[in-house]
């Protein structure tokens, strides 16, 4: 199965504003601290999700943003995602609450002491180095372990 998403790692003032799920029932996410997005409906663009997504999640509406990369989640479990990583600093809009978590602004140099996947580690820390546009694979096993990663079609090791 193959599905389509965005995530967006809005920053302001030092800060990311994370997304730590711990709502949903059967949640993949469970616990993660992720930025905000969500998969794409029919015939929507990455942007025209993206933009939904954050809206529904946060309140705010983006006015500027930056895709950043593409990141295949191979999952291990018969599913592979395709998300469109974006970055964003401007938006209009008041904060409101999640329904699939809290939402906190969170200092960049403090995230990765947060519960996250450790694929999202690799690609928060690209963001972190203002890496050009990458494509970015993650391999998972099945139970949330990574088992391998590759930027741009070439390996990379795990840290």
């Amino acid at each position: 199965m193959i599905s389509l998403s965005t995530l967006c790692y809005m920053e302001r003032d030092g800060r990311y504003l994370m997304l730590h799920r711990t709502v949903k029932k059967n949640d993949i996410n469970k616990d993660k601290w992720i930025g905000v997005g969500g998969h794409f409906l029919a015939d929507e663009s990455p942007e025209e999700c993206l933009i939904r997504e954050v809206r529904e999640e946060t309140g705010y509406t983006l006015t500027a943003f930056r895709f950043r990369g593409i990141v295949t989640f191979v999952s291990g479990g018969g599913e592979t995602e395709y998300m469109h990583l974006y970055t964003a600093d401007a938006w209009t809009g008041e904060e409101i609450p999640c329904d699939e978590g809290e939402l906190a602004w969170v200092e960049k140099d403090r995230i990765t002491n947060l519960n996250l996947w450790e694929g999202d580690r690799i690609f928060l820390r690209l963001l972190a180095e203002d890496a050009p546009f990458f494509s970015l694979k993650l391999v998972y096993d099945g139970n949330g372990k990574l088992l391998s990663a590759s930027r741009d079609g070439q390996p990379i090791g795990l840290q």
